[in-house]
C-alpha cells in the first residue's frame, strides 16, 4: 500500500514540476494574459478589467474593483460557503457528550 501512495506521489509531484516549467517568466509582457486582443482578434476580459476598473467604480484599487464590483455575487458566494463550513465545524466541536 504503501509502496502505491508514493508512486502516486511521485506521479503528481512531476505532474505539477511540468506545469510549473511551462509557466511564462513572472512580468512577460508577451504572456497571453497581458494581451489586449487574443490570437484570434477578440478582445481579452482582463484588458477590459485593467483599463475601465477606475472608470466603472471610481476605486484606485483594482483588485477592489474585481473582487467587489465585477465579482460580488460571485465573492458573495464564496463568503456564504466559508461561513457555512465555519459554523459547521463550530456546532461539531460544541457537541457535548450525552
Amino acid at each position: 500500500m504503501k509502496a502505491l501512495q508514493f508512486i502516486i506521489l511521485l506521479g503528481l509531484t512531476a505532474v505539477l514540476t511540468l506545469a510549473v516549467v511551462e509557466l511564462p517568466p513572472r512580468g512577460d509582457v508577451t504572456a497571453p494574459i497581458h494581451q489586449v486582443e487574443n490570437k484570434v482578434g477578440d478582445p481579452v476580459a482582463g484588458a477590459y478589467f485593467i483599463q475601465n476598473a477606475y472608470r466603472d467604480a471610481a476605486t484606485p484599487n483594482m483588485v477592489t474593483v474585481v473582487l467587489a464590483d465585477y465579482r460580488s455575487w460571485d465573492t458573495l458566494g464564496e463568503v456564504v460557503v466559508v461561513f457555512a463550513g465555519g459554523m459547521a465545524v463550530y456546532f461539531i466541536l460544541r457537541r457535548r457528550p450525552s
